[in-house]
């Protein structure tokens, strides 16, 4: 009995040290095991980032923590990826080890190792890929009949790097190259390639079947509810008896699109042809409201409160015709006296008379109070616009306007018609956030006063580009310019409105509007004959939704009729951007560099979309 109770008493002791961590036992990490990975660099940076994209054991580090054996199963999963990562850019001879803590995969002994290695520092993971020489294309046939003018679209030949990606690129550019010359069911399989170690090389093949070549066949519309069908049809980029082509049909779509009275449109080629041999194309579209309302809202210092509500009608008469009416508020602002307004109504009528070509009709009711003058208008105008290409447009008409402007405590009545020409490029894409491409316009105005006064010419020149210094659109330079002038008359042979002002948003940031320029014995702009500016702006987004923006801002309005030829005034300034799925909410608070009489000493504006 009492060696029983020696030996109960042991056990208990030996238990509470298990239990309890007792004794001279070293700290063990627990399941699951921490681990740190060293992916060693092959030489091939695009091999790398191969690797790295691919590694569960990055990839997972953190977020899924696991033991010993499920460890080691992740590291050999990882390794057979990395050799097929190594044979996809063509080294066909690569070698792949992975150790942890100097141990290969193979050593018997390594889930044991990984269950019991400390905790801290966590457990060295070394990936060391040795990729050898770069196997090259051997042979690279083509199977099957081809058009003559098909096969050099295949773009990889003997003696190049065997990179998979080129494979399957040639693949593609061949299948699209066939799809293109009118074969629309055509098809191009990659047989499994001939590896040559001795030679270092890979033999390729295409399996080409071109099937039948087809036109266009009978073209159906889906869909269709309030839009006219024979308008669509006279529209459509696509006839029958065309050439198949899916660049040709991918544009049609692009353009119904355009119209703006569709949610979706989808081109979708029947199945087989059709007894004639041909091609029938079904058009789904699906429209949208025919209504719609929108509102808008800015501010700055010295315009104050802006708050404008449209109403639009997206198909007036079946064949994408806009009515669109506006109106909106001015309250408050240091380079106002007192509130505004101004109302309007538009009528857009695509592909008036000929494709490409809109009728526009514009008429507004302005009451605007300002520090040069203030202004109670009508204006008409009729113009035409042409699409050159998808960059280039160019815009004749002819305006009217009959106002009464207040100027130095003297009323007057204007009546005027002009004859506006303009001519247009735009590459960019995005409205309210361009990162790249340009804008310009040049426009020439021949204006004829119908009372007291003579004909004179407004001319404009504005541009903006912007540079995306990292082709991802987060950091972007933006640039602009703006070059005016009035000929034919003097500073006070043009209404006030009509004349050319610098300051404010959409010039100089940091000066209150029309600050820039001329002014009379009391200090209140005259109004110039010619004006210059110039933008450079660079901003930089920042996470998922904000972003920064830094500017300077130089102009000057002269009254002499020649630009360039006033002092200059400069303005500088910061912003933050809020970026949201309609455009950026921007808030700028810019400084003058040379303050002007009677001049602010800062101008915050706040709106939708960048300044420029």
């Amino acid at each position: 009995m009492h060696g029983f109770a020696a030996f109960r008493r042991t056990a208990a002791r030996l238990f509470l040290t298990a239990i309890l961590g007792l004794g001279p036992l070293v700290a063990r990490a627990a399941d699951p095991q921490p681990y740190g990975v060293e992916l060693r660099p092959t030489g091939d940076a695009a091999l790398d980032a191969a690797v790295k994209d691919s590694s569960t054991l990055l990839s997972l580090q953190d977020k899924t923590p696991v033991g010993g054996f499920a460890l080691l199963q992740r590291a050999r999963d990882d390794a057979a990826r990395f050799q097929e990562a190594a044979r996809a850019f063509g080294y066909y001879d690569s070698t792949v080890v992975v150790t942890f803590d100097a141990r290969p995969l193979d050593d018997p002994a390594l889930v044991d190792t990984i269950d019991h290695a400390p905790a801290t520092p966590p457990l060295p993971v070394t990936v060391t890929i040795v990729p050898g020489p770069r196997f090259h294309f051997g042979q690279v046939t083509i199977d099957g009949a081809l058009p003559p003018d098909v096969a050099p679209s295949l773009g990889i030949a003997t003696g190049q790097d065997s990179v998979a990606a080129a494979v399957v690129a040639a693949r593609d550019r061949l299948l699209t190259a066939l799809r293109e010359a009118s074969y629309p069911f055509a098809a191009v399989s990659l047989p499994p390639a001939v590896l040559h170690r001795d030679r270092r090389e890979l033999d390729v093949s295409f399996e080409v079947a071109t099937g039948p070549r087809a036109p266009l066949g009978p073209i159906r519309f889906t869909g269709l509810h309030d839009v006219s069908e024979a308008f669509l049809r006279k529209r459509l980029l696509l006839q029958p008896g065309n050439p198949f082509s899916p660049s040709t049909i991918d544009r049609a779509r692009q353009d119904l699109l355009s119209l703006g009275v569709f949610s979706s449109v989808r081109v979708i080629p029947a199945a087989q042809l059709d007894p004639d041999g041909a091609l029938p194309l079904d058009v789904d579209v699906a429209e949208r409201k025919s209504h719609a309302v929108d509102v808008g809202a800015a501010w700055s210092t010295d315009l104050g409160a802006n708050a404008n509500v449209a109403w639009h009608h997206r198909n007036l008469f079946g064949e994408a015709e806009q009515l669109n009416l506006t109106a909106a508020v001015q309250l408050g602002g240091d380079a106002t006296t007192k509130p505004g307004a101004q109302v309007g109504a538009q009528f857009i009528k695509p592909d008036f008379l000929r494709r490409d070509q809109s009728l526009e009709i514009d008429l507004n009711a302005v009451d605007q109070n300002l520090i040069p003058y203030e202004q109670r208008a009508l204006t008409e105008r009729i113009g035409i616009t042409r699409k050159l290409s998808p960059h280039w447009s160019v815009q004749a008409g002819i305006l009217g306007e009959q106002e009464e402007i207040r100027q130095e405590g003297v009323s007057r009545g204007y009546t005027f018609v002009g004859l506006p020409l303009s001519v247009k490029y735009d590459s960019t894409i995005n409205l309210l956030d361009p990162v790249n491409g340009m804008r310009a316009t040049a426009s020439v105005t021949p204006v004829r006063s119908l009372g007291a006064g003579g004909t004179y010419v407004i001319t404009e020149l504005s541009a903006s580009t912007y540079l995306d210094l990292g082709n991802q659109g987060r950091s972007v330079v933006a640039l602009r310019g703006l070059v005016g002038q009035v000929s034919g008359a003097g500073v006070f042979g043009v209404p006030p409105d009509q004349r050319l002002y610098a300051g404010g948003t959409g010039t100089v940031r940091g000066y209150r509007y029309q600050s820039i320029g001329p002014n009379f014995a009391d200090g209140k702009p005259t109004g110039g004959t010619a004006v210059s500016a110039a933008t450079v702006e660079f901003r930089q987004r920042f996470l998922e939704h904000w972003g920064a923006a830094a500017f300077l801002d130089v102009g000057q309005a002269s009254a002499d009729g020649k630009p360039f030829s006033a002092n200059w005034r400069a303005g500088a300034g910061a912003g933050v951007r809020y970026y949201t799925p309609i455009g950026p909410i921007r808030a700028d608070f810019a400084v003058p560099l040379i303050p002007v009489r009677g001049g602010d000493s800062f101008e915050v504006y706040v709106g939708i979309g960048q300044a420029f």
